[in-house]
């Protein structure tokens, strides 16, 4: 039922591989949740500081436009503190979705914590709250919601990592873990997938044509050894370039993007629909 049929353009080209990706993106497009109690279908990225979730949302932005936007502040260099030190909560006017970016990094004192990933699961952080790294959130702050409709919960948890990673560090592992946890024993089945990203730079072949994606030996045992380390299945794993260095749209890059979206659309819609 989830499979990503759209991903088959991807290796195409032609007549064929256009009319798809129109029909994606009309279907982005035009989504709206069913369930008249939500109108947003909420998405939470999270990962490693410089994974790619501020490009990624700027890329989204990008494909839904038709040309090259920056709404969202996104890094130039790589560096172990996260760049986003606050919920993004951007309200797009292209499809009733909304999403928010959560950097973890090593040690308790940096980063978003893992226990205000999951009061934002459940719905209980306002929009536009400003995390402080030292300082979970508690019951008591003003950016705390004390009763969240089903409007207010995360639908979707996107895990977004970079395939140039070597390797996840332990002490990541065990807040992705613990994410992980409470999805199982509290959050009620909140369905949850991975982006990869930057995958034109960690494999020369997808560098120079972005149809050998699915062709890749090294992306694809990239994507086993994550799948392996925080517990998503493969089929769940969708591999996109960000618009980085790019001044035109591209119909490949745009190709990635909207399959992973149309995904998380898939998987939130069935959660929504099971609330």
């Amino acid at each position: 039922l989830f499979k990503p049929v759209s991903r088959c353009y991807t290796m195409k080209s032609g007549h064929r591989g256009a009319l798809l990706e129109t029909e994606d993106l009309q279907y982005v497009q035009e989504y709206r949740p069913e369930n008249g109690d939500i109108k947003h279908l909420r998405i939470l990225l999270y990962g490693p500081v410089g994974g790619g979730k501020s490009s990624f949302i700027n890329s989204v932005s990008t494909v839904m436009r038709g040309r090259t936007t920056i709404p969202a502040a996104a890094s130039a260099t790589t560096s172990d503190t996260s760049f986003t030190r606050q919920e993004e909560e951007t309200q797009r006017h292209f499809t009733r979705s909304s999403s928010m970016m959560m950097g973890l990094e090593e040690g308790s004192d940096s980063g978003v914590r893992a226990d205000d990933i999951k009061l934002a699961m459940k719905g209980h952080v306002i929009e536009d709250h400003k995390f402080n790294p030292a300082c979970p959130l508690s019951d008591e702050d003003p950016g705390y919601n004390q009763t969240p409709s089903p409007d207010d919960r995360v639908h979707v948890l996107v895990c977004v990592i970079s395939a140039n990673s070597s390797e996840i560090k332990e002490p990541i592992l065990q807040k992705m873990s613990s994410i992980r946890e409470t999805l199982i024993s509290v959050s009620a089945g909140i369905p949850q997938m991975a982006i990869v990203t930057n995958i034109d730079t960690a494999c020369g072949e997808i560098e120079k044509d972005l149809k050998n994606v699915y062709k890749s030996k090294h992306l694809r045992k990239k994507m086993k050894d994550f799948s392996s380390a925080v517990g998503i299945p493969m089929n769940c794993i969708c591999p996109v370039k960000n618009y980085s260095d790019e001044i035109e749209i591209d119909d490949d890059v745009d190709s990635l993007i909207l399959s992973a979206l149309r995904l998380m659309i898939h998987f939130g819609d069935d959660f929504i629909e099971d609330m």
